[in-house]
């Protein structure tokens, strides 16, 4: 086994967002920071990929400019970022109901007139609602009773109707679960950001927010394709033997790994899922609007070429869809059908360009939640993630600063 001969600060294993917060902001103290990346790319979920001319992320996955940590730390014009419409088209047995923020579009207000989609019991718990969240302290959030987001829901007023037509169809695509058995306080984080913020694709891909963490850090500080296979007393070993000798070392990996590199460490469940990425000769909806199902035969679809151009060559629309768990046998034929009834369209003609499958795409976020955790693990050995803290960019972020304001005070500085 061979050595480096000069003792790092501060490894940092994994260059997904949590760990590329964390390098950022201890070299901002001052400290020196090695960022050790198994693949060839920074990222770690947030991942892009052209694939036979079309960019397609490693799952369907969208970028919330209202997150705290998001503002702190990227310059939002350099991502290019292209917006989502600030509503969702739902697919029912009565036919295709939109709903929109009003506050955005005044022009879609009729959408929410009595009868259309709601009655006026939801409307009004529906404000009631909205408006807590966005305008209320954050703490009053962060610290109500937590419940499952379905009792949440009951609780606020909301009809089952209502409920099964609009919150369980839209927030299954947001908790990838489909029982509404989130918790109520992550259920208000993110309401409260989707009516502080806006839902965008960067122009080039989701991994354009990773790579643009990562051009903060000083030249040399990203390692890839430098996979970390042990701890040592006084550092990591990687896969090629070598012993990097460090001050303190942040595992930034996913759960699996993590859980090896810091035996004993609570790793929640994580949810599964299965994007399809079809290929149409045009765009069946025309705008860039996200389409559920109150069938629930899919989390969601959207046409990522209306959102982004740049996602599909000229000609062509790319369609993803996704769904709960993985590709199983029969269910790209059952997501096919499902996909011409909603887009009111035959796609018979429709290539399926690729299947991705994230199986550690969000962590199961269950009440009691903590919305943060120690990265402590050991003397000089921490962990941070979005299983650390909530399940999105936000929470993988913060538990990135986190960790490192915890090195920064054991290490004295």
């Amino acid at each position: 086994m061979s050595a480096s001969r000069s003792i790092t600060d501060v490894l940092v294993i994994g260059a997904g967002v949590a760990g590329l917060a964390c390098a950022q902001d201890l070299c901002a103290a001052g400290l020196g920071v090695r960022v050790l990346e198994a693949s060839d790319a920074v990222g770690g979920r947030m991942r892009s990929d052209r694939h036979d001319g079309f960019l397609v992320d490693r799952g369907f996955q969208v970028f919330n400019t209202s997150y705290p940590q998001v503002r702190r730390r990227l310059e939002l014009r350099d991502l290019w970022l292209r917006p989502f419409t600030p509503g969702v088209l739902i697919h029912t047995a009565r036919g295709r109901l939109r709903f929109t923020d009003p506050s955005r579009r005044p022009r879609t207000l009729p959408d929410l007139l009595p009868g259309r989609l709601a009655g006026p019991r939801d409307l009004l718990a529906l404000g009631a609602l909205s408006a807590r969240d966005m305008l209320a302290p954050v703490r009053m959030v962060k610290h109500a009773e937590d419940r499952t987001t379905r009792t949440a829901l009951a609780a606020a007023g909301f009809s089952e109707d209502f409920v099964e037509t609009f919150f369980r169809p839209f927030l299954s695509g947001v908790f990838l679960e489909d029982e509404l058995e989130t918790s109520s306080r992550v259920f208000h984080l993110i309401w409260r950001s989707m009516l502080r913020g806006t839902l965008c694709l960067p122009g080039a891909g989701i991994q354009a927010v990773p790579r643009a963490l990562a051009a903060t850090l000083p030249d040399g500080a990203v390692s890839l394709e430098t996979p970390v296979v042990a701890l040592g007393d006084g550092g990591a070993v990687t896969a090629a033997g070598t012993e990097i000798p460090a001050r303190a070392v942040v595992v930034a990996t996913g759960p699996g790994p993590a859980a090896e590199l810091l035996p004993g460490i609570d790793v929640p469940a994580y949810r599964v899922v299965t994007t399809y990425y079809h290929v149409a000769p045009g765009s069946p909806l025309g705008e860039p609007t996200l389409l559920v199902d109150t069938a629930r035969r899919f989390l969601d679809t959207v046409v990522l070429s209306d959102v982004v151009p740049g996602h599909a060559p000229a000609g062509a629309a790319l369609v993803a869809t996704s769904v709960l768990g993985t590709d199983g046998e029969g269910r790209q034929g059952a997501v096919r059908e499902a996909l011409a009834e909603v887009y009111g369209t035959d796609t018979a003609g429709w290539d399926l360009l690729t299947v991705r499958t994230v199986p550690d795409a969000l962590p199961v976020m269950t009440p009691p939640q903590p919305l943060s955790r120690t990265s402590r693990v050991t003397a000089g050995r921490y962990v941070c993630g979005d299983h650390r803290a909530t399940g999105s960019v936000q929470g993988a972020l913060a538990s990135g600063a986190r960790a490192a304001r915890e090195v920064l005070r054991d290490l004295g500085r």
